[in-house]
């Protein structure tokens, strides 16, 4: 068992998502820096499908219930193991009764928690991950959550740090044409790409609502709601786009005018509300 006894601003246990299951408006979710908790899971030698705790803006802290081995990925964030520091992005053993805690992240928004065997919650259409658009899987972390470790772990890992660097805090994402481009005035598409664009406060794992010159549109009939997916640059009738991360939904009823590449998004997953963002035409 692991305890949490504060679960810092927001906390949520995830894995790859569950995929496959668009077709009944249940998105993929899953850990939104996917290749961070990837990360945390390869560095406890654990299986890819294990689950790991999301935690935003750090503040986390839980107790070993027993001796377990552990990973901090992600934002990068102070690591203390009963007040002592402790090694970021490094397997790490918690003792039983052992308290590891994070602090604020020094660049980007979410770390990752793995613990070799993974976190064994019940999975809920094949995935572990909390959905915070659907609400399906587990509940939001709160003080007192006891959560069980699982058997997900494969050789013991070899790796004893992982050099990578810190998010970029005014990154510049790639984005292919939307399929709605052509809804729009031909000063978006150039607008787009030269704008500074900041991250809303009402940002969270749904979308990055995004403040910045206004993308006026060509058109003003109707759309049909069509499918969206991660990285999808929604823009609303107000001209602000929304950009799409892990909880998004399925389907959407205004135009998209771009795309985010995939590799590009975990970048996006790392914005905290106030920082700059542009985009840049993928080549």
């Amino acid at each position: 068992m692991l305890t949490v006894l504060t679960p810092g601003p927001f906390a949520t246990v995830q894995d790859a998502g569950r995929t496959g299951w668009a077709s009944i408006g249940v998105p993929r979710s899953g850990a939104a820096d996917r290749p961070a908790a990837a990360l945390a899971n390869r560095l406890v030698g654990n299986e890819p499908a294990a689950a790991v705790l999301e935690a935003t803006a750090g503040g986390l802290r839980v107790r070993a219930e027993r001796t377990l081995l552990v990973a901090v990925t992600g934002a990068p964030v102070p690591v203390v193991v009963d007040g002592r520091p402790a090694p970021f992005a490094a397997p790490t053993t918690l003792r039983p009764g052992a308290v590891l805690g994070l602090g604020t992240p020094t660049a980007g928004l979410r770390s990752y928690l793995a613990v070799r065997g993974g976190i064994d919650v019940p999975p809920v259409l094949g995935s572990r991950s909390t959905d915070t658009l659907s609400g399906l899987g587990p509940a939001v972390l709160t003080a007192g959550m006891r959560l069980p470790v699982g058997g997900l772990a494969g050789e013991e890992p070899l790796v004893d740090v992982a050099p990578v660097a810190a998010p970029p805090q005014r990154p510049v994402l790639r984005v292919l044409p939307g399929p709605r481009r052509d809804w729009f005035d031909e000063a978006a598409w150039p607008a787009l790409l030269a704008g500074a664009w900041e991250v809303g406060a009402d940002s969270d794992r749904v979308g990055l609502r995004l403040a910045g010159p206004r993308l006026a549109r060509a058109r003003d009939d109707e759309l049909a709601s069509e499918g969206l997916v991660p990285g999808a640059l929604q823009v609303p009738p107000d001209g602000a786009p929304v950009l799409f991360l892990a909880d998004h939904p399925v389907t959407g009823g205004y135009p998209v005018l771009a795309v985010v590449v995939t590799a590009d998004q975990p970048p996006a997953a790392q914005l905290r509300p106030g920082d700059v963002v542009r985009f840049r035409a993928a080549r």
